[in-house]
């Protein structure tokens, strides 16, 4: 089993910023995809930022330019750099990734809990 635990979410407010962490711990052999998305009050989940193991990133175009992700592989970990936080960014944050158990195995797509992000002043 995989377990994602996220860390760094809070009360900001408009202009500040945040920095969330996202670790993985459990039985991981390889991972691949890791991502963060946000759900606001009352919509769907959202793509935020995501980044490949090659260290490729993709960005949701509201985030573009304020936000910044990263990984430290070593770590099994994910960071969301998040800078001019908006109200509009106001969610739960929730990270994921995609990895292995063993060589052998599939690829599964595992989830954090969330943490919740609130930009209000």
């Amino acid at each position: 089993q995989v377990q994602l635990v996220e860390s760094g979410g809070g009360l900001v407010q408009p202009g500040g910023s945040l920095r969330l962490s996202c670790s993985a711990s459990g039985s991981i052999f390889n991972i691949n995809y890791m991502g963060w998305y946000r759900q606001p009050p009352g919509q769907q989940r959202e793509l935020v930022a995501s980044i490949t193991s090659g260290g490729s990133t993709n960005y949701a175009n509201s985030v573009l330019g304020r936000f910044t992700i990263s990984r430290d592989n070593a770590k099994n970990t994910v960071y969301l750099q998040m800078n001019s936080l908006k109200p509009e960014d106001t969610a739960v944050y929730y990270c994921t990734q995609d990895s292995q158990r063993s060589r052998d195995t599939p690829f599964f797509r595992y989830w954090g809990q969330g943490t919740q992000v609130t930009v209000s002043s």
